[in-house]
């Protein structure tokens, strides 16, 4: 007897693949685009798309907050973007990865939350150290997708989720 089939968890962190920073406005053409916020929020919430929600909505996944936003990304940024509350990852003390060839200190946490689930992770701040992490550790396929802090999640990257997501599994196998 076989139990249910769980869909694989998509790890979304906001700063880099929701909110767009690192690049000048003068970078980008027009500018970063501005949704508003207009409650005295933070000014960086008026770079959230709220195009976003439906087309993360869409894929064939469970949405999970992976963010040093915690709580605080279900309060302030799922209602700009039209998603419900999310799960939120709880963080081990950061101090415990990062640096030059180092794993990110998210990747552990996020492979131990996953619990052998397949997972995709959209982050600004994946490194190659991440994925040979999680392909020693972690028993799932999994996709660790980086992308670019200075547009945020564009149309190609959720192209790339949407055909990692839909695929058959394949055990040990990490992309990037």
């Amino acid at each position: 007897m076989t139990g249910p089939v769980l869909r694989p968890l998509l790890f979304l962190d906001v700063d880099g693949p929701l909110i767009p920073f690192g690049a000048g406005a003068h970078e980008l053409p027009g500018g970063y685009p501005a949704y508003g916020t207009g409650d005295g929020a933070n000014p960086l919430l008026a770079r959230l798309d709220p195009a976003l929600g439906p087309r993360l909505l869409a894929l064939p996944c469970e949405l999970v907050w992976a963010t040093t936003w915690m709580a605080d990304a279900n309060a302030w940024v799922a209602p700009r973007i039209g998603l419900p509350d999310l799960p939120v990852v709880s963080w081990p003390d950061p101090s415990e990865g990062d640096g030059p060839g180092r794993t990110h200190w998210k990747t552990p946490a996020l492979a131990a939350y996953a619990a052998g689930r397949p997972f995709a992770w959209v982050d600004d701040e994946i490194t190659a150290a991440d994925r040979t992490w999680v392909r020693a550790h972690h028993p799932a396929p999994a996709l660790l997708h980086r992308v670019d802090p200075r547009f945020g999640l564009v149309p190609a990257d959720f192209t790339t989720l949407a055909a990692w997501l839909r695929r058959p599994t394949r055990p040990q196998e990490v992309t990037t």
